[in-house]
């Protein structure tokens, strides 16, 4: 059994995208909720994280919240949660209505809009410690170095996407990257073991990258780690697809008991599924 800790729904037939979005997803970058589905039935994918993307989207989160609610179980659980994207001043009880649509956490994309555009998040932050929803920050090279305090300060549970998005060739001892293994002392963070190609500049399998999964793996355990394809796989510079991911992860994690953590206990523990 597995869960999937981040992929994207991009329907804009359904949705058209909203007006001014950085980035509009075309062709085989869009995925409807229904297309999701099926790649994960077809792979033994029980459940799933959207996340809301920059790219089509923006704070627009219907597609998404159409997603979850569409495939809700008869329990009310549920086969999606997600990570919206808000304004940095959303109110307590905007994050309350989300929340109540299967919302678990906000998604903040500093390695798309800069650590400026972030700092003044402390309220939110604030918020997601009183909701106990999660924030979610996509950081890369060493913007870490100047969200961590005020991170580490707000009480906040803190989720890192694509391995933290290291630099590749600056291994492991780059201070940005050193600033991520040290937050797993807070007992709050986690990080997606995912967007490998991200931290790479070598083709699949990325083999340069693997350094980094194991410094991850080392230091917050499988028991605060999460695997994610990053489906349907946006601006990606070349072909991935979703069945060599998983056979990635099983050289890149070889035990199997760390490997069925990563990729169903953690996440179904972290995000409530």
């Amino acid at each position: 059994m597995k869960i999937d800790a981040h992929v994207h729904v991009l329907d804009p037939k359904q949705f058209p995208y909203a007006p001014d979005v950085w980035y509009e997803p075309i062709g085989a970058e869009q995925g409807t909720a229904a297309d999701l589905a099926q790649v994960m039935t077809y792979h033994g994918v029980q459940h799933a994280m959207l996340v809301q993307p920059n790219s089509g989207y923006g704070y627009d989160n219907r597609a998404m919240l159409s997603a979850i609610a569409k495939y809700k179980t008869e329990d009310g659980k549920g086969r999606f949660k997600g990570m919206a994207v808000v304004k940095n001043n959303a109110s307590l009880g905007e994050l309350q209505d989300l929340q109540a649509q299967g919302i678990v956490g906000i998604a903040m994309n500093a390695a798309l809009l800069g650590v400026d555009f972030y700092a003044d998040i402390e309220p939110l932050l604030a918020h997601l410690r009183e909701l106990d929803m999660w924030a979610q920050m996509q950081v890369q090279h060493d913007q870490l170095l100047t969200l961590s305090p005020m991170l580490e300060a707000s009480g906040a549970k803190l989720m890192f996407d694509h391995c933290g998005r290291p630099e590749p060739t600056a291994g492991v001892a780059q201070s940005g990257f050193q600033a991520l293994l040290k937050l797993a002392e807070t007992g709050r963070a986690a990080v997606k073991l995912s967007g490998i190609n991200k931290c790479s500049v070598q083709q699949y399998p990325w083999a340069d990258a693997k350094p980094f999964v194991d410094a991850l793996v080392g230091a917050y355990t499988p028991q605060n780690l999460i695997w994610a394809s990053d489906w349907p796989f946006l601006k990606a510079p070349a072909r991935i697809d979703y069945g060599p991911l998983l056979t990635l992860f099983e050289a890149l994690v070889p035990d199997a008991a760390a490997r069925h953590a990563i990729q169903w206990e953690t996440p179904k523990r972290l995000f409530g599924f």
